[in-house]
């Protein structure tokens, strides 16, 4: 996994729409059976902003921008329905998004501004990643196994997330949509 170094004074931070249960649990056991190292410190999730940088006195200007994206974001539902795969370019597998999709690429657009305008490393792809630099025969089996994987459930918030010393990354704050 891609995660840019911090120096003291700084904390890296994620933005994210959390899973909600039962699906996170069935989506951490399809990440835990093959394997996959980081299943135990990244919860499932659809990366709005992947790992960041800031200064610690940069937070509160980062949240508040937040907060003025969420509240012009209505809330909207989400379908993860089978597989999906960014091999060769990557070794990821994951479950793929058949709603939700465009209000997902717009959050991550006017997330993805602002004090945490940066670069894309890749084109932004709204995902639920369930397997990621494994083996080869691990990225299959976990292709397989949740092919025909099906959950639908609201979005009505967005999450910022800390990634700790432990390496774990933790939800610190979050952001309700649609409250302008």
């Amino acid at each position: 996994m891609n995660i840019p170094e911090r120096g003291p004074g700084q904390i890296r931070i994620g933005i994210a729409i959390e899973i909600p249960e039962p699906y996170a649990a069935e989506l951490s056991a399809a990440r835990t059976a093959v394997d996959d190292p980081l299943a135990r410190f990244i919860p499932p999730h659809i990366t709005l902003l992947g790992p960041t940088v800031l200064e610690a006195d940069q937070l509160a200007e980062a949240r508040a921008h937040l907060a003025a994206v969420a509240a012009s974001a209505p809330p909207f539902r989400v379908q993860l329905r089978g597989t999906a795969t960014f091999r060769p370019v990557s070794p990821v597998v994951f479950v793929a998004l058949s709603q939700g999709i465009a209000e997902c690429e717009q959050l991550e657009q006017a997330v993805r501004s602002g004090i945490l305008d940066g670069e894309l490393r890749f084109n932004y792809h709204p995902h639920v990643t369930i397997a990621h630099e494994v083996p080869d025969a691990a990225l299959d089996k976990a292709f397989e196994a949740m092919a025909d994987y099906s959950a639908e459930f609201d979005v009505d918030r967005f999450y910022q997330y800390e990634h700790g010393d432990d390496g774990i990354w933790r939800p610190q704050a979050a952001f309700p949509l649609g409250r302008s």
